[in-house]
């Protein structure tokens, strides 16, 4: 760990660590227990928007490092205006993620942000500002690539290589109303279709993207190339089918198609998100 990270992070007092499973907040959350005087609270928020795999990983990691956890409910579907999906979704979600945070404890709220966020459309970053988050790897000048290095000196295992895996609300298109169902169908479909790439020897590896995408025009599952080029016609049509008849009744109609895995293909406007 850099001096200037132990630094930022002794700076800090108690702190709650918001952790949502991914590679930065449970690294942050790993060497803040492992470092802190005072131990952290550990914060995980569930919703529709979060995939089950994240909640059982903070609980695996929260029960292996003996870590202070709290599972609360965000809340984030019952604020109409995320539900409205605008370019803004993720100010409002983070809007009532911080506010049920600090609702359990008066503590400094720190996430897993790192300087690589600072390059994207991050409205999110925004609501953090407004409830006086912190953010110790931005302030200790640490990369995507250094946090997974720290997960590695850490041995974090396979948490170190997990691949982005932003809330499954930034798959669905702006505008388009935000839905538990819908939000349901795609992880069935992430599901699937990573199952198939593995068990078929298509996927190119660990990192391998896969993405569904609800939009105005249709679903559509983005792949990273490797695997959409290993994807004949044949079992392109045979996934297309076992998706659709996986969908709700609102894009029972809605055709199926694949493409290129591009980051932030949902939003209209604005900017790229993840």
């Amino acid at each position: 760990m850099s001096a200037t990270l132990a630094s930022v992070l002794d700076g800090l007092g108690p702190i709650a660590v918001a952790v949502s499973g991914g590679v930065d907040s449970l690294t942050l959350a790993t060497i803040a227990h492992r470092t802190s005087p005072e131990p952290p609270l550990m914060v995980h928020a569930v919703s529709p928007a979060v995939p089950g795999e994240a909640t059982a990983r903070v609980r695996a990691e929260a029960a292996r490092e003996g870590w202070r956890l709290r599972v609360i409910e965000a809340g984030e579907f019952a604020d109409p205006a995320y539900r409205e999906n605008p370019v803004n979704r993720c100010f409002f979600c983070k809007t009532n993620l911080y506010g049920a945070i600090r609702r359990v404890t008066g503590r400094q709220i720190v996430s897993g942000a790192n300087l690589d966020d600072l390059g994207e459309y991050r409205p999110g970053l925004d609501a953090a500002r407004e409830h006086g988050v912190r953010h110790p790897f931005v302030e200790a000048g640490f990369s995507k690539a250094m946090v997974r290095a720290l997960a590695r000196d850490l041995g974090l295992g396979a948490v170190a290589e997990l691949p982005s895996a932003p809330c499954l609300s930034s798959r669905v298109e702006t505008g388009i109303r935000i839905e538990p169902e819908t939000l349901a169908f795609i992880h069935a479909v992430e599901r699937l279709v990573g199952e198939d790439l593995t068990a078929t020897g298509a996927e190119s590896g660990p990192r391998s993207a896969v993405r569904c995408r609800v939009r105005a025009a249709g679903i559509v599952v983005e792949l990273d190339p490797h695997s959409l080029a290993g994807l004949p016609d044949a079992r392109r049509a045979d996934l297309g089918r076992r998706i659709a008849a996986r969908a709700p009744a609102r894009l029972a109609a809605a055709p199926v198609s694949f493409a290129p895995y591009r980051t932030g293909s949902a939003f209209l406007t604005g900017g790229p998100a993840r």
